[in-house]
């Protein structure tokens, strides 16, 4: 072995990598829970870790955002894709939402309290949560991009460079890398300790398809950020009072 050889520097896999920059995050989001538990510091660590975490590795390559989806070269194939997943998604989910309210009050509370923080009396009206602009803002720029950068964007695609492999799906190539992203994205909602965050696993698989489907990741950050927001609605018209 030469001493030329022995100087090279160590690179981890792209699964090693991937896998290694998740769990630094996931690390740094209930190490800033713990601490600050109750403040917007650990939803600020969470998104200044997905934005920038990647830029390691990334420099190492040469890359910038743009080779992981943060681009807007296909903006009209994403907005007209979030628009037709929306409009199919939207009143699916709403009836399922719907379902589930009338069912809540016949569960046991023990069951009730792992699936749901919601609870009270139910009484339907339509009503936007207070302050909903901020809210538009907050998930859009806050939550959904930088979400969706870090696991559709640049996690997907580090986990499809070590497993290419996949079946065709509506247009998408879809493989491991899909179904872990998908997963890593839900276990990484457990960092606040609410075990009802592990049903975003399946929004996740539309996110990874949108992604998939376009190259980019802004059809799939409209959508994050759409079913979010529209979450926050579903909650305020059923539960927020007479």
């Amino acid at each position: 072995m030469t001493q030329q050889s022995v100087a090279t520097y160590w690179r981890p896999s792209a699964v090693q990598e991937a896998v290694g920059l998740w769990a630094l995050g996931f690390a740094g989001i209930i190490a800033s829970f713990l601490a600050f538990g109750g403040t917007s510091i650990p939803k600020l660590v969470a998104t200044v870790g997905f934005l920038y975490l990647p830029l390691i590795p990334m420099r190492w390559r040469d890359e910038d955002y743009r080779d992981y989806g943060l681009s807007a070269r296909a903006w009209r194939e994403d907005l007209v894709l979030f628009l037709k997943v929306s409009a199919l998604v939207g009143p699916l989910f709403f009836l399922a939402f719907a379902g589930f309210v009338e069912v809540l009050p016949h569960l046991p509370e023990s069951l009730a309290r792992h699936l749901t923080p919601l609870g009270g009396e139910v009484h339907f009206r339509l009503r936007l949560p207070p302050r909903f602009g901020e809210w538009v803002v907050d998930q859009l720029f806050v939550v959904a991009l930088p979400e969706e950068f870090f696991y559709r964007g640049y996690l997907q695609a580090r986990l499809r460079d070590a497993w290419p492999q996949g079946r065709k799906f509506l247009g998408a190539r879809l493989g491991p890398a899909f179904w872990v992203t998908a997963l890593l994205f839900a276990l990484g909602h457990l960092a606040i300790f609410q075990t009802w965050r592990l049903s975003v696993f399946f929004p996740a698989l539309l996110f990874g398809w949108m992604r998939e489907r376009t190259g980019t990741v802004v059809g799939a950050a409209l959508f994050h950020a759409a079913c979010n927001l529209f979450v926050r609605v579903l909650e305020a018209s059923f539960f927020g009072g007479p």
